[in-house]
């Protein structure tokens, strides 16, 4: 691609993982302070971050989608084939932008997206609520990997 349209892809997807670290940081932040004061009030800040994690690394992927792929799902599942067309590879177009097991803990928050766009607040689970906040620095790390890497690639794209 002329014009450094990689490479503007590239520089939106530095900034969206510097974003998402930002909302991990908040995670643990809130989560921390519900454990510490007993306020579970807090976990509606938990929810909320847990949700703009996915979804703003989500918007990446449709980025990716729109830009390199030139192709985005449609459907009543298109949240779930999204994840599935960055897992793969697309031959003669891009590597995969994420591997299988960061697949698997984005699908966990995905899922929980869902949950949160579809119930109350009071009325989610605060041991779910833990363990995403317990494991959501674990997931970002595979993000982050993946994400750098394909930054390479893009970059080398637009080199070539």
């Amino acid at each position: 691609m002329k014009g450094g349209t990689y490479s503007a892809l590239a520089g939106r997807i530095q900034q969206l993982l510097l974003d998402i670290e930002r909302i991990v940081q908040r995670i643990e932040l809130l989560y921390n302070r519900a454990q510490s004061s007993g306020d579970t009030g807090y976990f509606d800040g938990v929810a909320l971050n847990l949700h703009s994690f996915y979804s703003g690394i989500e918007a990446g992927f449709e980025d990716i989608g729109r830009t390199v792929d030139l192709a985005l799902p449609a459907g009543p599942n298109w949240h779930q084939e999204l994840l599935q067309q960055m897992s793969a590879e697309l031959t003669d177009l891009r590597p995969a932008v994420i591997q299988y097991e960061t697949r698997l803990c984005l699908d966990e928050y995905r899922a929980f997206r869902h949950l949160v766009r579809n119930v109350y607040t009071f009325n989610l689970k605060p041991s779910r609520l833990e363990e995403l906040a317990k494991e959501v620095q674990q997931c970002f790390r595979l993000v982050s990997k993946d994400l750098s890497d394909f930054i390479h690639f893009l970059h080398k794209l637009e080199t070539e």
